[in-house]
């Protein structure tokens, strides 16, 4: 992969944690306790469905970000690793379970949001719940693309060493069920902006390697 493709798609990690924060504030403003009733949630269904659903889209947005961005990263690995490792396929594969139950977890809301006033409070409190089953998902997920980025990245020093360790260490996060949450929320977007540091670094090495051998 060329230094300039490399850039382009580096590029989508901080895109991707831009979209997911905006989405997450937006979705969340003004929005119910954690033990509110079905009535209280169709209210604020009724009350923000703009932001609701603007901030739902643009998170869903970032999810696909994510995708593309482990896809691209896929083929950075599949060139370290050689064509024999299976890790950076099941890098990508993680990527995209992760990517769709991120976009579920959102989704849910956005249909409460578009479905305002055809659903009763019990089917609001259903949809806004049902979040924390489709997080669990992206929790677990986002395992494999950690965890074979800091497999291969170890190996071949793709990038420094301690990165592959941080990476790793947020791997073990998500898999710690009362701790995962935190892995998800703001370990893997660290991970997104760290790793995109060191493509985007790296690519600027490579053409000045290539310029002084010119």
């Amino acid at each position: 992969m060329s230094p300039s493709e490399n850039r382009r798609w580096a590029l989508v990690g901080p895109l991707t944690v831009a979209l997911w924060v905006v989405g997450i504030i937006l979705i969340n403003h003004n929005g119910p306790a954690d033990h509110s009733t079905g009535s209280q949630i169709l209210a604020w269904y009724k009350s923000d469905a703009n932001t609701i659903i603007l901030g739902a889209w643009l998170f869903m947005l970032g999810c696909l970000g994510f995708v593309t961005f482990v896809s691209g990263l896929r083929m950075r690995l599949a060139e370290a690793a050689g064509p024999a490792s299976h890790l950076p396929g099941l890098a990508l594969a993680g990527a995209a379970m992760a990517g769709v139950c991120g976009m579920l977890t959102a989704g849910v809301d956005l249909a409460g949001g578009i479905d305002k006033n055809d659903i009763d409070p019990g089917t609001a409190a259903t949809f806004h719940h049902s979040v924390d089953l489709f997080f669990v998902g992206a929790e677990l997920a986002a395992i494999l693309p950690l965890a074979a980025f800091a497999i291969v990245a170890w190996r071949t020093r793709v990038v420094p060493r301690w990165w592959a360790a941080f990476s790793a260490l947020v791997a073990i996060v998500l898999i710690v069920g009362p701790i995962g949450w935190l892995g998800l929320i703001f370990g893997t977007p660290i991970w997104l902006l760290g790793t995109s540091l060191f493509v985007l670094l790296g690519s600027r090495d490579r053409v000045r390697a290539t310029a002084a051998t010119a």
